[in-house]
């Protein structure tokens, strides 16, 4: 028989019993089925990694290099604090996921172009929205304030909500002698948002509407009061934002005395150039209050839409009107001016030569006012739009606009919707409004810079 040689005997020897490194290797492939052969994350991901987790701790940005401040921004969680990110971030791409990750619609053309500047007005309209006096803490507003002034240009707050008041309540329904109306209900105080606005040192546009969405079966009159305490908390706010130029206070049963309290605190405003009072409870007192406003400030557009004006605020309004050099669009719509309102309205405009626009519409006009305005149309320069739908200027009121209309260049946009003028005075005043606007049109084309090539 042949005997083995040594190195056979070696190698059987070897199968037999494996070597303590492939025996390892299999221990841990069977221990540990996760476990691969593959290189150790790099050091420097490791310790972004560790950045990106602790950072609402210990916020580490501005001494990484700039390769690596971009992979920490990438991935960075939007739910870090507002305290930490604020001050230190100013990436625009991070604040555009923070936008995009809380709300489904971000307009950014609204906000200047800047995501950032977005998010900080937003979140600011949220807190103020869901602020309830007596319950929420003050500092949920207050703290907010450093992180956001230097961001906030514009304020848009459609809600305030009104205090708890459960056991009144309770009481006032328990009591059937109560009016229901609203007449014994205690009034409710909202939000001081005086306190917010003077602290915002760039503020330049204040939208407020004093009521409360989604109130469902709870609802109440008094859910919708602009009192007397937020008029004067809100007045003499006004008068300390001197760098805002838009103020809109629309939908909050504003009325005369009210009126006249915010006027008083806006003369000789700096720079105010936008006021809107629409959808109110302003009569004829506040008209004249307003009107006392129009000759001392710099104010370009004056909305009073929908709001209770006669004629007598109406000529008020027109005295200042007569005398006045910076208004350039008036919106009346809506009221009860009529004729004697209208009429001097337009002799206002026989001398006025700055306003271009204005809205007359639904304001029980008839034939006298057309009248005026036709010589209005036939002399002013300056007006290029003016709106009498749904009055009652009648076949007779037409033909004398479409008479004073016959030399004017100026004028393109006519709204006679519903204005009972006739169907073919409407078609020719159509056609001469629409010469005037091609003229116009071209004479810009004209008058545009060339580009470059």
């Amino acid at each position: 028989m042949q005997q083995p040689a040594p190195g056979d005997r070696a190698r059987a020897i070897s199968s037999l019993y494996p070597s303590p490194a492939i025996l390892t290797a299999e221990h841990r492939v069977i221990e540990d089925p996760e476990w691969s052969l593959a290189t150790v994350p790099h050091l420097a991901d490791l310790c972004l990694q560790h950045i990106i987790h602790n950072f609402g701790k210990n916020p580490v940005l501005n001494r990484l290099l700039p390769e690596h401040q971009r992979k920490v921004l990438d991935r960075l969680s939007t739910d870090v604090p507002l305290a930490v990110t604020a001050n230190l971030i100013r990436d625009e791409d991070y604040w555009k996921r923070c936008c995009t990750e809380r709300w489904q619609v971000c307009d950014i053309s609204n906000y200047g172009g800047s995501w950032k500047r977005m998010f900080m007005e937003r979140h600011l309209e949220n807190v103020v929205k869901r602020f309830i006096p007596n319950s929420t803490d003050p500092n949920q507003v207050l703290e907010l304030i450093p992180l956001c002034k230097d961001y906030v240009r514009k304020l848009e707050v459609d809600q305030f909500l009104p205090p708890l008041q459960v056991d009144q309540k309770e009481e006032m329904d328990d009591d059937d002698t109560g009016s229901d109306f609203g007449d014994d209900e205690v009034s409710m105080h909202h939000y001081d948002i005086g306190v917010l606005i003077t602290a915002l040192p760039h503020l330049e546009e204040l939208h407020l509407t004093y009521g409360m969405k989604d109130c469902g079966m709870n609802f109440e009159w008094n859910l919708f009061d602009f009192t007397h305490q937020d008029c004067c908390n809100l007045a003499v706010a006004l008068k300390k934002c001197h760098n805002l130029k838009v103020f809109k206070l629309t939908r909050s049963k504003v009325d005369d005395n009210q009126t006249r309290l915010l006027v008083r605190n806006l003369l000789d405003h700096p720079c105010l150039v936008e006021l809107n009072l629409s959808h109110n409870l302003i009569r004829d007192k506040g008209a004249q209050a307003v009107g006392k406003l129009i000759n001392c400030s710099r104010l370009e557009t004056l909305d009073l839409c929908n709001n209770q004006i006669h004629h007598e605020g109406a000529q008020a309004l027109a005295q200042a009107l007569a005398e006045n050099s910076t208004l350039t669009s008036l919106n009346l719509r809506l009221n009860c001016l009529e004729d004697k309102g209208g009429e001097a309205i337009g002799h206002a405009l026989l001398t006025n030569t700055t306003l271009k626009s204005i809205h007359l519409g639904s304001n029980n006009l008839s034939e006298p006012t057309a009248t005026v305005f036709s010589q209005v149309l036939a002399q002013n320069t300056t007006l290029t739009n003016i709106n009498f739908s749904c009055n009652h200027l009648g076949l007779d009121g037409g033909k004398q606009l479409l008479d004073g209309l016959a030399d004017n260049k100026t004028l393109t946009e006519f709204d006679l919707r519903l204005a009972e003028v006739g169907q073919e005075t409407e078609y020719l005043i159509h056609q001469i409004v629409w010469a005037n606007r091609e003229v116009a049109r071209l004479g810009s084309l004209q008058n545009a810079p060339a580009k470059p090539l």
